[in-house]
């Protein structure tokens, strides 16, 4: 465009400007006859000049630097919800199509006796602080008369030393009451739940409550007495974390002081908790409306999709189908983990974090972030925080602090956590068979094999140990121990097959342990029989080479071929060719051999 055509332009563009604006110049002085009408005639008010400009064909859509959505230097966050949507909805689909509506609202199996019971465990077992805190209190005021004679007058070496001496015996006596008050709880509570209340799901809530009050009483015992040695003693090793000087020893002995630990969101007893400011009840509205939610949605899950699993399940272990068996704890552990993940958000995350808002307590980190646990040992130190603080401050580091080594103190750890965790799950399926204690204690061996992938610094290292801590725990651990012990319990109340007899349960369960254990076994000889073999010999070579016409015989002596005999120690007929068949007959033939690159020998 040259000069004289942007001249053109311009003029033409005022003259316009003009026109327009003289035309709305006499529609506003000219009467009430005629309305204003829009300047680009447009029922939606804007102007047609801008509408144009705005939807040209030379709109500039890429004008910035961007990045993908779930590429990692976006600097959106990217909701996933819609992925979500879309799992629940395919899993019900899947289920709905194969196993129908099963949910009934109506049909709930637990009984009168089984809500009154639980009721009334719920009102006694915390009477067992309240013991507690009665023997506490009368040491605190034994503690108070000492205190004060100290100060009347100094007391001599041998004065000072009765004094410890009477104060030893005091606790021991203080600790055999805690002690009988706290297995008093257990048994109480085991004994009617295992004997008296039907539903696992009251009877797990009632034995949850008796454990919790009773690792309360433990801390709370220990504590104090801790805090009495350094008021009684005071030294630089005694001296007092900065934060208990609001509430020394003994005005913490209080009724108020202890009925805030029994409901506060903790395991370990303090004389003062850091607190927040004030309490939001709109978060706590939210909390709880998610924990209600997410409830009601195990409660589906368990009732649509677990239970038809489960109950499919009961024929093939009774008969021992290892394959079928295995293909029900696949199918149950996708179910068992969205269970046990929603189950995890509502405790941790929304009820926890609601009853920590009501009491004001301001130390929630209650779990770490254990889905990115590279080994199992990361995973128990993160996952559930006030009972690993419990542990670590009650049960390692005392030992610890007494010359015992941390392998020691960790299997102490583990054993009575196994032991809690039978508790747990045996009493309220009504059967002790020691499946979730043998799964705790068999922690120990993996936490030792990972141990060394957490130290890695080859992210490669950290990824495997990821994986392994995933299918162990969720992928075969869960649901193998879920079907266990409803097998278990359907076995117990008679409920299923008219084979299944309560007497023979622990028969079936110690064949399948044993069956699986000695596969094991059996894996591992071949293994060593394999490496002594490529150690000693070219036995595969001539294997290989040699057996196109001949026969092999195993015998007790070793591994005869043709006239030559290897020598083997301790070969027998089950140790070579056995892989997965223990029909496999004594003379072997070429399509036998055949299998042998297979077991790497």
């Amino acid at each position: 465009m040259d000069v004289t055509e942007k001249a053109s332009a311009s003029s033409s563009d005022v003259n316009i400007r003009g026109a327009a604006s003289s035309s709305s110049s006499e529609a506003m002085n000219g009467s009430s006859r005629t309305k204003p009408s829009l300047p680009t005639g447009d029922a939606s008010g804007v102007p047609k000049s801008k509408r144009r400009s705005k939807y040209r064909h030379v709109a500039a859509y890429h004008s910035k630097l961007q990045h993908s959505s779930l590429s990692r230097e976006s600097n959106v966050p990217t909701s996933f919800l819609g992925f979500r949507n879309l799992m629940v909805i395919v899993l019900g689909t899947m289920f709905s199509s194969r196993y129908g509506v099963l949910i009934c609202i109506r049909c709930h199996d637990y009984r009168k006796q089984d809500v009154v019971l639980g009721s009334m465990l719920f009102v006694i077992v915390p009477c067992q602080l309240f013991i507690a805190y009665i023997l506490e209190l009368a040491v605190a005021r034994r503690v108070k008369e000492t205190v004060g004679r100290k100060k009347k007058k100094d007391k001599s070496a041998e004065e000072g030393e009765r004094e410890q001496r009477e104060f030893r015996t005091i606790w021991r006596f203080a600790l055999s009451f805690h002690i009988l008050n706290t297995l008093l709880n257990l048994a109480v509570t085991s004994y009617v739940v295992y004997y008296y209340i039907h539903h696992p799901g009251i009877g797990t809530l009632c034995e949850v409550h008796a454990i919790i009050v009773a690792l309360k009483n433990w801390s709370y015992a220990f504590t104090n007495r801790d805090l009495r040695e350094a008021m009684l003693n005071p030294s630089a090793e005694s001296a007092l974390p900065e934060i208990y000087s609001s509430c020394p020893y003994p005005r913490n002995i209080t009724l108020g002081n202890l009925v805030y630990f029994w409901l506060a969101p903790t395991l370990v007893y303090q004389p003062v908790y850091p607190r927040s400011p004030e309490i939001r009840w709109s978060f706590v509205g939210k909390r709880m409306f998610e924990f209600i939610s997410l409830s009601i949605f195990i409660w589906l899950l368990s009732a649509q999709y677990a239970a038809p699993v489960l109950r499919n399940s009961i024929d093939k272990i009774a008969v021992m189908d290892i394959a079928s068996i295995f293909e029900r704890v696949m199918k149950l552990s996708t179910i068992s983990l969205i269970i046990w993940l929603a189950g995890f958000f509502a405790l941790f995350q929304s009820f926890l974090n609601a009853l920590a808002e009501v009491l004001r307590f301001g130390d929630r980190e209650f779990y770490l972030d254990w889905w990115n646990s590279s080994s199992l040992g990361m995973y128990w130190r993160s996952w559930n925080r006030p009972v690993y603080l419990f542990m670590k401050r009650h049960v390692y580091s005392p030992l610890i602090g007494r010359g015992y080594s941390p392998l020691t103190a960790s299997t102490v750890v583990f054993l009575v956590s196994a032991l809690l965790h039978e508790l747990l799950v045996g009493i309220p399926t009504h059967n002790m068979i020691g499946v979730a204690l043998v799964g705790m204690l068999f922690q120990l061996p993996l936490i030792a094999i990972t141990a060394p992938l957490e130290k890695m610094k080859d992210p490669s290292g950290k990824v495997i140990g990821n994986s392994i801590f995933w299918v162990s725990f969720c992928v075969v651990g869960q649901p193998l121990g879920a079907l266990l012990y409803f097998f278990a319990w359907q076995a117990k109340c008679s409920i299923g097959p008219p084979f299944l007899k309560s007497g023979t349960v622990v028969i079936i369960l110690v064949k399948l342990f044993s069956e699986s254990l000695s596969r094991v076994c059996r894996l591992l000889k071949y293994a060593m029989i394999g490496c002594h073999l490529r150690l000693k010999s070219t036995l595969r070579f001539s294997i290989m080479h040699r057996f196109v016409s001949e026969q092999t015989e195993v015998g007790s002596s070793g591994l005869r071929m043709g006239n030559q005999l290897f020598r083997v120690p301790d070969v027998k007929k089950s140790a070579l060719f056995m892989v997965l068949d223990p029909t496999v007959p004594r003379k072997t033939t070429k399509r036998s051999i055949d299998r042998l690159p297979l077991i790497n020998i």
